[in-house]
């Protein structure tokens, strides 16, 4: 992400100003829990989509860095949910907000953050900007309500499964993606292409994660985890529909019943490694990545564009 955070640097040190302003509460405690987010925001990968999308098209602007703020508001308001919904008690290596403060605090948060979102945009006329990312979250909504759904009966098919990522990730990076373009680029075909593009990028970068629970690799949150949560994900959906029945209806039972013993969700990840689960994965999570490079060199070569090529790659290439 050398590039990208090169080219950009100054305006991600605006966006952090604008960010801020967007989160600032009149009441102490929620003031107090804003501070805390801020402080331990992640990557920014969203961020630099918007504001990269954006300069391919033309000058970043004061309706490019709301479109940032309100990207990173929906997205922390939603992770801030995920948390209290999943019982998580840590976020990138800190307590969650559930954890500190409890579950109703956390859920109220939540709906603060996506209510300053909505407002940033709706005060400042962005609503061609709104549009777009409310849209993201109504396929956000939809794709995790559909894993709720399907994951009741292990019986996910490989397309259900694209149905899920395509709306709990990729609609979001789609939508960063668009949502800076649209406050630089003139034509819609341009904007549209932009969505696509991010909505490759989203693809692949939630292949990545899951073959991550199938890596021995310290990359920060368990091994085996989506098992113990009986998530099926693409490597162990590809496994289940290609080795014998036997071996079928053991894994079935394992994650249904015995999903936190570790050396029966070890057994699970070597036949997923044995029946060429992994490496379908893989090749899969790369396709997408050459669908979205392939929508980026449309546009003319650029260092802008060769910064969101670097991005493309950073998502499939991290180790972590």
């Amino acid at each position: 992400m050398d590039l990208a955070k090169k080219i950009i640097s100054s305006e991600l040190i605006q966006f952090e100003t604008h960010f801020r302003e967007a989160v600032k509460s009149r009441v102490a405690l929620l003031d107090r829990i804003m501070q805390y987010i801020v402080k331990r925001k992640g990557k920014q990968l969203r961020p630099m989509f918007v504001l990269l999308s954006a300069r391919l098209g033309g000058d970043i602007n004061d309706h490019t860095y709301r479109a940032a703020s309100l990207v990173e508001l929906l997205h922390t308001a939603t992770l801030v949910h995920d948390d209290v919904v999943d019982e998580s008690m840590e976020r990138r290596g800190f307590f969650s907000i559930n954890a500190l403060w409890k579950n109703k605090i956390a859920v109220l948060v939540g709906d603060y953050l996506l209510s300053k979102g909505l407002l940033l945009s709706l005060n400042n006329k962005d609503h061609e900007v709104l549009r777009i990312l409310s849209e993201a979250v109504k396929q956000m909504s939809e794709g995790e309500l559909l894993q709720i759904e399907k994951s009741r009966n292990l019986n996910l098919s490989e397309s259900v499964y694209f149905d899920i990522i395509n709306g709990k990730t990729a609609s979001l990076l789609a939508s960063a993606c668009a949502a800076g373009a649209a406050t630089t680029f003139s034509h819609e075909a341009d904007i549209e292409r932009m969505r696509l593009f991010g909505e490759k990028v989203g693809m692949a970068f939630q292949i990545k994660d899951d073959l991550f629970d199938y890596s021995s690799q310290n990359i920060g949150k368990p091994t085996g985890n989506d098992i113990k949560e009986k998530k099926l994900t693409l490597p162990l959906i590809y496994t289940l529909n290609n080795c014998p029945q036997p071996i079928r209806k053991k894994i079935i039972y394992i994650v249904k019943n015995q999903n936190t013993d570790k050396a029966k969700v070890a057994f699970i990840i070597e036949q997923v490694e044995l029946f060429g689960g992994i490496q379908y994965a893989t090749d899969k999570m790369f396709a997408y990545r050459d669908e979205a490079l392939s929508l980026l060199h449309q546009f003319n070569p650029s260092i802008v564009r060769d910064a969101l090529e670097e991005l493309v790659r950073y998502t499939t290439d991290r180790k972590y």
